[in-house]
C-alpha cells in the first residue's frame, strides 16, 4: 500500500465528515424548531380544547369515565396526541437531511397513518356519545317499564360496539377479523331468530312472549290509569279555582206585616184592592 492509497483515503473520510457536518448540524436545528413547535401547538390545542368545552362533551358520551382514573383528561390526551405526531413529523424531516435510509421510511409511514388514527379518535369519541344520548333517550321514554333499562343498555352497546368496529376498519388494523366477525354475529342473530321461532323454540318462546306482553300490557294500563287520574284531579282543582262564589239572599218571611198594618198573604191568597179579607 503506497503513499498515495493514503492520501486518497484521508482525502474521502475528510471529504465524508465535511458533507456529514453540515448535515448534522441541520438535523439538530430540525429537531429544536419542530420541538419547540410541538410544544407551542399542545399547548393551543390544550387552551382551545378547554374553552369550548371539549371535556365536558366527551364527558357526556361516556368517554370521560374511561379516563377517570388517568392523570390526564381528554383534552390534554388530545394535546399530547398532537405534540407527538408534531415531534414524529419533525423526526421524518429530520432523518430525510441524510438521504432515503430506513428510518425516514418507517417515519412516513407513521406520518401518513396518523390521520386514520385521528379519524378512528373521532369516531369512538362520535360513538360513545351517539350511545349515550341513545340510552338516555330509551330510559326516557321507557322508564316506567321493567325492561326499559336492559333496552337503552343493549342499544348503547351495539352502538359503541359499532363505532369500535368502524374505528379499527379506519386505521386498519384486524380488518379481516373484525368485518366477519361483524357478519358473522349479524348473520347468528338472524339465524337464532328465524329457526328458534320458526322451529322448536315456538312454544317457550310464544309463553315468553306472552307474559312479556301480559307484562307490558298491565305497566302501561297502570300508566294510563295513573296519568288519567292525575289528569282528572287537575281538572277538578282548575273547576274548583274558576267556580264563583253564589250571593246569599234572604226570603220575605210568610205572613209578615206591612207597614200599613195589613197582614201579607203569599201566594195567591194576596187580595186584590177593595176587597176584605178571607175569615180565617
Amino acid at each position: 500500500m503506497n503513499t498515495d492509497d493514503w492520501r486518497r483515503g484521508l482525502a474521502d473520510a475528510w471529504a465524508s465528515v465535511v458533507s456529514f457536518v453540515p448535515k448534522f448540524i441541520a438535523f439538530l436545528v430540525i429537531l429544536l424548531v419542530g420541538w419547540l413547535i410541538a410544544r407551542l401547538l399542545r399547548k393551543a390545542v390544550d387552551v382551545v380544547l378547554e374553552r369550548v368545552g371539549f371535556d365536558h362533551w366527551v364527558e357526556r358520551g361516556g368517554v370521560g369515565r374511561m379516563l377517570a382514573n388517568s392523570r390526564y383528561d381528554a383534552s390534554d390526551l388530545l394535546a399530547k396526541l398532537v405534540y407527538y405526531a408534531v415531534l414524529l413529523i419533525t423526526l421524518q424531516i429530520a432523518f430525510s437531511v441524510f438521504g432515503p435510509n430506513p428510518i425516514s421510511a418507517l417515519l412516513g409511514g407513521v406520518v401518513a397513518w396518523l390521520p386514520r388514527a385521528a379519524v378512528a379518535i373521532i369516531i369512538i369519541v362520535v360513538a360513545a356519545a351517539v350511545a349515550r344520548a341513545v340510552q338516555d333517550i330509551v330510559s326516557a321514554m321507557l322508564g316506567g317499564l321493567s325492561y326499559g333499562r336492559l333496552l337503552a343498555n343493549i342499544a348503547s352497546w351495539f352502538i359503541i360496539a359499532l363505532g369500535i368496529i368502524a374505528a379499527l376498519n379506519q386505521i386498519e388494523v384486524a380488518t379481516t377479523v373484525t368485518t366477519p366477525v361483524l357478519i358473522a354475529f349479524l348473520a347468528t342473530v338472524a339465524g337464532i331468530l328465524v329457526v328458534g321461532v320458526g322451529g322448536g323454540m315456538v312454544r317457550p318462546m310464544q309463553r315468553r312472549w306472552e307474559g312479556w306482553l301480559g307484562r307490558a300490557e298491565a305497566e302501561t294500563t297502570a300508566i294510563r290509569s295513573q296519568a288519567a287520574t292525575y289528569d282528572r284531579g287537575r281538572r277538578d282543582a282548575l273547576a274548583g279555582a274558576e267556580a264563583p262564589t253564589a250571593p246569599t239572599t234572604s226570603a220575605a218571611p210568610t205572613g209578615a206585616t206591612g207597614a200599613t198594618g195589613h197582614t201579607t198573604v203569599s201566594g195567591g191568597d194576596q187580595p186584590r184592592p177593595g176587597e176584605a179579607l178571607p175569615p180565617r
